[in-house]
């Protein structure tokens, strides 16, 4: 379910400047197999808000093939120089990632990793200045527990399909990915060590300031 009006959402990707060719042929690679991608829009909101925070440690939970890695990458090259932390259980998406960056010019800051994205969070050095998630969704509140010890105060954490796909808004919908989201989004608004908002690009991001 696009929750985004199609003329709408065509419109934000329309308003990115030129990028890459290789991340060009990612989003078409993306639409041709189905495999998900945060897209144009979100990945440069993701970039924007990592240019204003000056971000320059970045941790990915979940980094698929490389995209939402490159729009970070991009953000920390240019404050300056940093790292980033690119996450998958997949030797072979690890692979991947590393020959789309190396295309792109920006492996030198990314750091990758084969394993399972929280545990190694966890057990990461950090503090980091801004934490994207884009893992399994039952898995959203176990990563919040974790999240909330490695990011700076001050920090950003940027959380991918927090509308998904209007499942959220179903209430008999209780299988344990949309559980998860309801639950971290009930967490995050509950919490006063956070400021956050629901941004309606896509599938809707979640921005929410470490206080």
């Amino acid at each position: 379910m696009n929750l985004l009006a199609r003329r709408v959402a065509a419109y934000l990707d329309e308003l990115v400047p030129p990028r890459p060719a290789r991340l060009a042929e990612l989003e078409v690679e993306a639409r041709r197999s189905g495999f998900p991608i945060i897209g144009p829009a979100t990945g440069h909101l993701c970039y924007l808000l990592a240019r204003l925070s000056n971000a320059r440690h970045v941790f990915e939970l979940g980094s698929g093939f490389g995209y939402s890695t490159a729009w970070f990458a991009r953000a920390v090259k240019e404050n300056g120089g940093g790292t980033v932390h690119h996450v998958v259980w997949d030797e072979q998406l690890s692979r991947e990632a590393r020959e789309h960056l190396a295309a792109i010019g920006l492996a030198d800051v990314v750091q990758f990793h084969v394993g399972e994205a929280v545990a190694t969070l966890q057990h990461a050095p950090g503090p980091f200045d801004v934490i994207f998630n884009d893992i399994d969704k039952q898995d959203y509140p176990k990563a919040l527990d974790v999240i909330v010890t490695k990011l700076r105060p001050g920090g950003l954490l940027l959380v991918d399909n927090m509308l998904w796909s209007g499942r959220i808004f179903a209430r008999r919908d209780t299988s344990p990915a949309t559980r998860g989201v309801r639950e971290l989004t009930r967490r995050i608004q509950a919490d006063p060590r956070w400021i956050a908002s629901v941004i309606p690009v896509r599938d809707g991001l979640l921005v929410a300031h470490r206080v």
